[in-house]
This record gives structure tokens, sequence and C-alpha cells, in this order.
């Protein structure tokens, strides 16, 4: 999940090159395409952006930090926050192609997006014909220290409204729908509990009950057999309540419920959602999403498991380490645990009140070593390949493109065309019809692979 920020991404370049960021006199922008003259490879390596927004795990702790350093040869800052690396071509990310047969006389670093405008046939005709000369998904590796922001993201048309209104805040005209791999134990918040579920958190959180006032009364008579669009109103009436309560109001009952819970802790054991509210209260004290969080699903993921989330449903990463894709967007509505802009009218607005548990994805075997995960969106799936040592597996060629990433290990990458040392924090851009092979002769190697919906490329 993409968090917008101020802080201008960092940009990296692969580690087993003699090139370095100083090489790189002049970054072709976005847009520049005068420069760019090549004939497409059949793969290309590239360097990534890292982004340190101040939920990230700090330096060695940091998985993205491990993978960043590996990447660009830089030394992990030991205080800095390492929160997401971004593989694609969105603006407030890009990645760079890195061969030293690439750009212009002058040594300028080529995006990759600029180099797929120039080479839009390494996308396949299916995925230019949907979403032009761009790749249609971003990639990301997050390690999450403390909770980010509960969000939602909009939906295409009021994407398209929203950067109309609001360029600066909501940065591109798309949607976002997107989805978590957990690589560590990953914990989250998503979606709406069940109305048995929150008629309990009603009748045990008083402190909530005196924030939404009459409106849980209206609430408790409501029934699950009642209707969809009745049940819904009810629950965005006394969402609505709560997160645009003032913020004087929210401190106090925030503020009385630790109190409380400080109390019972010493009686009885508290619940996990009760623990997870203590612990967040702690990272943004009197943070109306300490509140919030009771109405969402606590989800606990283990290695290997994924989260897809939809346009405007709820959401919110809390700990751990994953692998994420999505739509190429940057667009986040926020309304709690966060210090930036918040916009609790349009994110209560644009919510489906959708209740009940999320589907967890376990992937599907599409070889011995690979298992994919095929949200049902057109626009990304994602492959992780775990190789033992003295392996190997063949990538058949797709009629789309796609990026991978070495997490872990080393070994080696084969085309019919050439054949690459692969090492952790090595990205590659596939283009469409494309073969590859990968072994791994002295240890092994864990890879993840982003790439249009298989479903949407037959």
């Amino acid at each position: 999940m993409a968090c917008v920020s101020d802080q201008k991404p960092s940009l990296i370049n692969h580690p087993s090159t003699s090139t370095s960021i100083s090489d790189f006199p002049n970054i072709c922008e976005v847009g520049d395409q005068s420069s760019v003259s090549m004939k497409p490879p059949s793969l290309l390596r590239l360097r990534c952006s890292v982004q340190n927004y101040d939920w990230g795990q700090i330096g060695e702790e940091s998985h993205v930090a491990k993978l960043f350093s590996r990447n660009s040869m830089e030394p992990i800052d030991a205080h800095k926050p390492y929160a997401e690396l971004w593989m694609g071509t969105h603006d407030s990310g890009p990645s760079f192609v890195v061969d030293s047969g690439i750009g212009d006389q002058m040594g300028t670093a080529v995006s990759l997006k600029a180099w797929l405008r120039e080479n839009p046939k390494a996308l396949g005709e299916k995925v230019l014909d949907k979403w032009g000369g761009d790749l249609p998904f971003l990639f990301k590796v997050l390690s999450v220290a403390k909770a980010l922001s509960i969000q939602a993201h909009p939906d295409k048309e009021l994407a398209r409204c929203l950067h109309k209104l609001h360029p600066t805040t909501y940065k591109d005209p798309n949607h976002k729908p997107e989805m978590a791999l957990a690589i560590t134990e990953f914990e989250a918040l998503c979606g709406f509990v069940s109305v048995e579920e929150l008629k309990s958190v009603l009748t045990s959180v008083p402190e909530i009950v005196e924030l939404v006032g009459s409106t849980e009364e209206q609430f408790f008579n409501i029934k699950e057999q009642d209707g969809e669009d009745k049940v819904k109103s009810a629950l965005q009436l006394i969402f609505t309540q709560l997160m645009s309560t003032s913020k004087d109001a929210v401190s106090e009952m925030v503020n009385k419920m630790k109190s409380r819970l400080d109390v019972e802790i010493k009686v009885r054991e508290l619940t996990d959602k009760e623990k997870l509210v203590l612990r967040l209260e702690k990272q943004y004290p009197a943070d109306v999403g300490v509140l919030a969080a009771f109405f969402l699903n606590y989800v606990h993921l283990k290695p290997g498991e994924a989260l897809y989330l939809d346009a405007n449903e709820p959401h919110a990463y809390i700990y751990g380490n994953c692998v994420e894709c999505m739509a190429t967007s940057d667009n986040v509505v926020r309304a709690g645990l966060t210090p930036k802009y918040r916009d609790v009218p349009t994110l209560c607005s644009m919510l489906t009140y959708k209740q009940g548990f999320p589907e967890i994805l376990h992937g599907v075997p599409v070889n011995e070593f690979t298992r994919r995960y095929s949200p049902p969106f057109d626009e990304f799936e994602v492959d992780q390949c775990t190789l033992p040592s003295a392996t190997s597996v063949e990538f058949p060629s797709t009629t789309g493109p796609s990026i991978f990433i070495v997490a872990a290990g080393e070994g080696s990458l084969q085309t019919s065309a050439t054949e690459e040392t692969i090492v952790q924090g090595d990205v590659f851009f596939i283009p469409a019809g494309t073969e590859f092979s990968i072994k791994a002769p002295f240890m092994g190697l864990l890879l993840y692979r982003a790439g249009v919906n298989s479903k949407f490329l037959i």
C-alpha cells in the first residue's frame, strides 16, 4: 500500500556493475524521450526507488533496507526507516534501466517508463490495447514496523475526480486494487466485522458508545436478515459518527479506554483486538483510528498467504514484511492512525461497507517450485518461486510483461540471448514473449514475479 510522501525517493543502481550513481549525471525525466533510442533486449536489469516513510522498519531490521543495499551497494543507515522498495513506472518512485548500452551519448540513465514508450512492443499487444504504453501494475516490497493509516483506495471514477480537484494530494487518476503476499508473519486490518461481532464490540467497549450516541441504538435494532442495504446504511451511519467526532472527545475516550484495559488486564486475559488497540495507542496516542480498529477484521497472514483489497475497502497494515502488487497508482484516502492529511468525509462516503472476513489466498501451484496468486483484477498477479539448491525452473513466455525480484539467495538467469548471475536485491523487467530459466546451483533462491493477470492474457 502506497503512502503519499513529500520525501523524494532514493534512486538506486545495481551492485554487480561498476556503475555508481555518480555515473548518471542526468536522469531522464518521465516524458522526456528525445535521447532514448534502443534495440529492445530480452531483459532489463533495473535500479529502483526506495521510500523512507516513518512507519518503515529501521536500519538492518528492515528487509527493504537489505534489498536496497544489495541493489545499490549503498550502506544501510542504522537510524533510518526503510519502508518500501518500488519496482515499476509510477512517477513517485520510478525504476531506471541499468545497461551500459542504454542511454544517450552523455550517459543519461533512462527510466523504465521512457524506455517502454520507445519500445511498446515489450508490453504485448493486449496490454497495449487496454492500458497504452505503460505498465498497468506497480510492484513493491514493504517492511512495516508500525501501523500504516486506516485508509482506502478510490475506484476509477472517484480517482479521476479527486485527482482533478486535488492533484497534489491525489497524484494520479487511476484506481488502486492491491494484494499483499506475506514474506514473514504479517498483521493487517481489513474490511468490516460482521453485524453480530460489531454488536459485541458496542456491548464491550463503552467508550465507543459514548462517542456514537443514539446511532448505537439504531444499529442494535439491525439484523443481518434485514437486507444488505439497511445493514450497510446503519454501519455507515455509526462509523461516520465515530470518525467525525472532535479530537478532544476522541482523546478523552481513547485515554479512558486505555485506563480501563490497564486495570482489566490484571484480572482477565484481554482479547487479541484489545491487545492490538493498546499497541496502536502507543504508536498513535489519542487517535480515532485506535477505536476504529474495533470495527475492522484483524488478519494474521502466515508466510506464503496473501490478502487482496478491492477499491473502496478500509484497511491498515500493522506489522511485518510483504510483497505488494497493485494497479499503477498512489492514491490513498486516509482517516486515522496517521500524522498525514485526513479526508474523513471522502473516506466515509466512498466505502462499500461490505462485512465479513476477507478471502485469504494460498496460491495455486504452476510447477514444482512456484505458486501463483491471482486476485480478481486484470492488472496483476504474483508468483512466488522457492528454488532449492541444485535445481532449476523454467518460466515460459507470456503475452504480457513482468518484473521479478530476487528476495534471497544466488543463482543465474538465462534467456535465449543472455545469461546473468543473480543475487539478492536484483530486479529485472521481462518483456512480453520472453522465455527464461532460473538455476540455483549452489544455494537456494527465493523469487517473486509480478505480471499482468494470466486470465486476462488468455
